[in-house]
């Protein structure tokens, strides 16, 4: 019987040059169709530009499992680069162990901090490797390795990988130039410290079968390779599999993990499967699953978050680069949260409920963005913000995903010279939206309301029970889809407005309890100083208005609408 081989996927993530590849090298045994810069472009440019892949091997410790078996990390080396981060994020979904490589002579940089989010996002675990320690000056080595072990605890103290453990190396003593017979310094250690982090992943080989293709090439006389790593479900030989981008099925005819045959796989492992030829060029990099079981959707809701790290308000209509299970695009987003009254209530994880209404927001709700209006209640206490909060994201082409996905939404046009977080928010994608014609179809499902305020004033009493008021509506404002909302006066009065009146945007009120004395009073000496202000001089009238301010009578209208309601009706509670 075959020894036990227990797989962990051990991402490699850090700025460019840190030595992430001379790492990976280093502590490989076996090197994947995908390991090492292996594309021409990368080797001439000396930074990786893809995900590469290896792996190291080495006894199953006893708390792991017993009998004989070994322990097999699958290393993921990821690119540095600024403009390759959405490389970095696929990579980092299939990842349970994160080691974050830091050139020691440079500490953290922008992308080692990119790196820290996405690794907060998406890994449990986090190793910090100090790089390039043969770059030191002998004498100053250790207090230097000190120092930074102590910058590197304080940056980690505030996040999940607070507490984690630091190792110093030097992957490639000399740099990428020395001599092969350089041995690299405090890779044994290293991998000693994987070993004790290492634990048993959840694996679970039921349901549909998911797989994240990084590496696809073909084999003359056998057909095509894809390379990659099972995100869910598990594999057979003879299986169909399909290619959603190339809307084929295809038949599994072999399979290999790291140049060893095998006739299953399952969530977690790294494989290469082997089915019908088709031109490798069309899928550089993709998704291959059970035959109908993925979604292409134009639209989505996701539940999310804002990345603490992320400069300013996220606003509504904003486009960010939103990466979706495995690939990025460009996508719209429309904020929203629970209703006021629902702000404090337990909401029910990675499920969207359909039947409640939702307030619009222009902007996330977060203690950095309180608007002004916020700033009273502020003195007061605490801004409220909601539990949760949700987005509609539009996308500009549609994506194939899987549902409940890790989805994250970037700046990556920001300048990459720039010492700034580019990624702006994280979440789960809850409801996909497969209908082109989503706007019509679906989204009228969709309860999400604006509250809208007007006020006017009121100019004159007609009798007890009816005044005429201005300055709420446009002139050319329909005023009959208004008539019957309920409005109330500065006075305290409630009245329903009646219908249109002349062709400047007035409007009769209708008092159904009628005027107070005082509020009759108000407007009877108010109109009289108007009508003699009038006489022969606009400015004076104007002039009287302002110095009469404290006796204007407002009028408040408040209703709210539901954003994507076609009839645009008008509801008041």
């Amino acid at each position: 019987m075959a020894a036990r081989v227990l797989n962990v996927n051990v991402g490699v993530l850090g700025h460019i040059d840190s030595g992430k590849t001379a790492l990976a090298r280093a502590l490989s045994t076996t090197g994947s169709t995908a390991a090492f810069d292996r594309a021409p472009q990368s080797r001439a440019r000396g930074i990786t530009l893809d995900l590469g892949f290896s792996c190291l091997r080495t006894a199953l410790p006893p708390r792991l499992g017993e009998g004989p078996g070994e322990l097999q990390f699958t290393l993921v080396d990821c690119p540095g680069h600024a403009s390759l981060i959405r490389t970095i994020i696929g990579g980092a979904q299939i990842i349970d162990l994160m080691m974050l490589v830091i050139d020691v002579t440079k500490g953290m940089q922008t992308q080692s901090a990119e790196c820290l989010v996405i690794g907060q996002i998406a890994c449990q675990k986090m190793v910090v490797v100090l790089n390039k320690i043969d770059l030191l000056p002998e004498g100053k080595r250790q207090s230097a390795i000190e120092k930074m072990t102590k910058k590197m605890q304080k940056t980690l103290e505030n996040t999940k990988f607070s507490g984690c453990p630091i190792v110093a190396v030097a992957a490639k003593p000399g740099g990428p130039e020395a001599p092969e017979s350089e041995n690299p310094v405090g890779v044994s250690e290293l991998i000693e410290v994987l070993k004790s982090q290492a634990y048993l992943p959840s694996r679970d080989p039921s349901g549909d079968f998911l797989m994240a293709v990084d590496h696809c090439f073909s084999i003359k006389g056998q057909g095509t390779v894809m390379t990659g790593t099972i995100l869910s479900g598990s594999v057979s030989l003879g299986d169909n599999v399909e290619i959603p981008a190339l809307k084929v099925k295809k038949k599994v005819k072999s399979m290999q993990m790291f140049h060893t045959p095998v006739t299953y796989a399952m969530q977690g492992d790294r494989v290469g499967i082997c089915v019908t030829q088709f031109d490798p060029k069309l899928l550089e990099r993709g998704l291959i699953c059970t035959p109908g079981s993925l979604q292409t959707i134009h639209a989505a809701i996701i539940s999310l978050n804002k990345i603490q790290y992320f400069r300013g308000a996220l606003q509504t209509k904003t486009k960010f680069h939103i990466t979706v299970g495995h690939e990025t695009v460009m996508g719209r987003v429309m904020f929203f949260s629970p209703a006021p009254a629902d702000f404090n209530e337990e909401i029910q994880e990675n499920v969207f409920d359909f039947e409640k209404d939702y307030l619009y927001q222009e902007k996330y709700l977060s203690k950095d963005s309180s608007s002004s209006e916020n700033k009273e209640n502020d003195q007061a206490g605490e801004v409220q913000l909601p539990r949760q909060q949700w987005a509609l994201l539009e996308f500009e082409k549609p994506v194939t995903c899987p549902k409940l996905c890790l989805v994250i939404g970037s700046k990556l046009d920001t300048d990459i010279h720039a010492n700034t977080c580019r990624l702006a928010f994280h979440g789960v994608l809850l409801q996909g939206m497969e209908d082109k014609n989503y706007a019509e179809t679906f989204l009228p499902k969709l309860k999400v309301y604006q509250l809208k305020h007007k006020e006017g004033q009121v100019e004159r009493v007609i009798d007890d029970y009816n005044v005429i008021g201005h300055s709420l509506f446009k002139k050319e404002t329909n005023i009959q889809i208004f008539i019957g909302l309920k409005v109330k006066l500065s006075t305290g009065e409630d009245g329903i407005i009646d219908g249109g009146f002349g062709q400047r945007g007035k409007f009769k009120i209708r008092i159904p309890d009628g005027l107070k004395p005082d509020t009759k009073m108000l407007l009877t000496a108010a109109s009289k100083k108007k009508s003699k202000a009038g006489k022969g001089d606009t400015a004076k009238e104007d002039e009287s208005s302002k110095n009469d301010s404290t006796q204007t009578v407002t009028i408040s209208l408040l209703f709210k609408r539901y954003v994507f309601d076609t009839q645009k009706k008008m509801i008041q509670s």
